[in-house]
């Protein structure tokens, strides 16, 4: 376990610091393929909805451009919900997961795509992490951002054989819970909760990652050392769908052009945001996940201010 450390030296997200670190934006002129061009996959036939979640975050985030890559069985579900998107059906494997063909279906885009989502609602770990293990070398300079079951490459990152500490040849976002971080770093969830700055700035150093360690307040720490906080949000914002929510604000800002870190600092800061906006008008508890992405747009309109 990483020796605890204290959280004094991190940044507070407040609305000074955002303010202070303004999102591009495109040109008066610009089109739709300045604005970014974002790729969601995932889903399943038990979770179609949370690319829907994703990928309207996305657009509200502001990007561009949408493609949706998901199983072939909901593909077609999921394109009327998101009539702005294009969307592709991926074969899929008896658990749930997606074949290596899917290879095949994605290449055409690896190189045409300013960011990737890779997670929400896919199911079947070891797949993922085998498609996951494919795709990265092929997505050059796209930004990446790794959520749910995607982020279990960090545990499954070979076929067979011994392995040396994970380690991404290029960097990634991946967003955790205290569970999830417990799941990658082999450790107790008790440590993870008790020194999430210690266990964030470790894991991000040593798997090349900017780590979004969520909860109650949330911990960003970038492998060159950087490393915020915000807290914020409320418990109506521990509901089904809200982290696919955030992962899709994250990867739309990314689209934009934002850095990785600028875009989980940004993205977790409105995320809690909207979430505090949606308790002062509807009370504390049961506004849902889908209504999250619609306050996105105000909020960067005002610069992130409640």
């Amino acid at each position: 376990m990483e020796t605890p450390v204290s959280n004094a030296h991190m940044i507070n997200l407040d609305a000074a610091a955002l303010r202070g670190w303004p999102l591009p934006m495109p040109s008066t002129e610009g089109d739709k393929e300045e604005r970014g061009h974002v790729l969601i996959l995932g889903g399943s036939r038990e979770m179609p909805g949370a690319v829907i979640l994703a990928a309207t975050a996305a657009l509200r985030a502001g990007a561009g451009k949408l493609t949706i890559a998901t199983g072939a069985s909901v593909a077609q579900l999921v394109a009327p919900a998101i009539p702005e998107a294009r969307v592709i059906g991926l074969s899929e494997t008896p658990e749930r997961g997606f074949t290596k063909e899917a290879i095949g279906a994605l290449d055409p885009l690896a190189e045409r795509v300013d960011a990737i989502l890779i997670g929400p609602g896919m199911r079947d770990e070891a797949a993922t992490a085998a498609l996951v293990r494919a795709l990265l070398p092929r997505l050059g300079s796209t930004s990446v951002v790794l959520d749910a079951c995607a982020m279990g490459i960090i545990v499954n990152p070979d076929l067979a054989g011994e392995h040396p500490p994970f380690h991404f040849e290029q960097p990634v976002i991946i967003t955790p819970h205290a569970g999830e971080m417990a799941h990658l770093s082999g450790l107790a969830k008790h440590e993870v909760s008790a020194y999430p700055e210690a266990q964030a700035a470790g894991a991000a150093r040593q798997w090349n990652a900017i780590i979004a360690l969520k909860g109650a307040r949330t911990v960003i720490c970038a492998p060159d050392g950087g490393s915020w906080q915000y807290e914020g949000g409320n418990v109506g914002l521990a509901i089904s769908g809200s982290g696919d929510v955030l992962a899709g604000i994250i990867a739309g800002l990314a689209a934009r052009g934002a850095t990785l870190a600028q875009a989980t600092c940004w993205g977790v800061a409105l995320h809690a945001l909207a979430g505090e906006r949606l308790a002062k008008r509807m009370g504390l508890l049961g506004y849902l996940a889908r209504e999250l992405p619609d306050e996105i747009p105000s909020l960067l309109e005002q610069g992130a201010n409640a």
